[in-house]
């Protein structure tokens, strides 16, 4: 009886993670894409869909936060194996990279019922730390100004959100971080 629980088990794991992947997917082209498109996407049923994620809300916050896990991972990496200000550069890279292509998911997490929980969502805290993180190994270099604070930096990149995706997106995202990280380097050139 017991391997045929673990089995389940594992299959309930894999299909909960087909629903993520999925919805990453779906959210991605169209924010207000209901919970059956990404079902059909998954390859499984309603039933399944919402054992797993009884409605919608639930589902778009499993999506961010595994967005997040992401993010944080990947300045944890950054920070061990490259410089300080690199790290930063390039971190913030992956975030622009994030807000052109989820762009669908922002406009899903801004509907009214997601809206009213976000403050309650841990996610904001742990992107915030990720740049604390990234702040702090720059100023310990003497990368990064003594004075920039993750509000300061937060406030610089807001644009991210309103660049469009495509190749002239891209282009813009990266001239801006260019732009962010000579204001906040301690030398105030680091980007030629």
């Amino acid at each position: 009886m017991r391997e045929a629980e673990t089995a389940q088990r594992a299959d309930a794991k894999r299909n909960r993670e087909r629903i993520i992947e999925a919805a990453v997917e779906v959210f991605s082209r169209d924010g207000g894409a209901s919970l059956s498109a990404v079902g059909k996407r998954a390859g499984v049923g309603q039933g399944t869909l919402y054992r797993h994620f009884p409605d919608r809300e639930a589902l778009v916050w499993a999506v961010y936060d595994r967005e997040v896990d992401d993010l944080v991972a990947r300045a944890d990496e950054l920070r061990e194996t490259i410089p300080p200000l690199r790290a930063l550069r390039e971190w913030m890279s992956h975030l622009a990279r994030f807000a052109q292509t989820k762009a669908g998911l922002g406009a899903a997490m801004n509907e009214p019922i997601v809206r009213e929980t976000k403050a309650a969502r841990p996610g904001y805290i742990r992107i915030v730390q990720a740049i604390e993180g990234l702040l702090a190994a720059g100023r310990a270099a003497g990368d990064v100004r003594a004075d920039v604070t993750v509000e300061d930096l937060l406030s610089l990149i807001a644009g991210l959100w309103q660049i469009g995706p495509g190749v002239a997106g891209a282009v813009r995202a990266q001239r801006l971080l260019d732009l962010v990280v000579n204001a906040i380097s301690a030398d105030g050139d680091a980007v030629s």
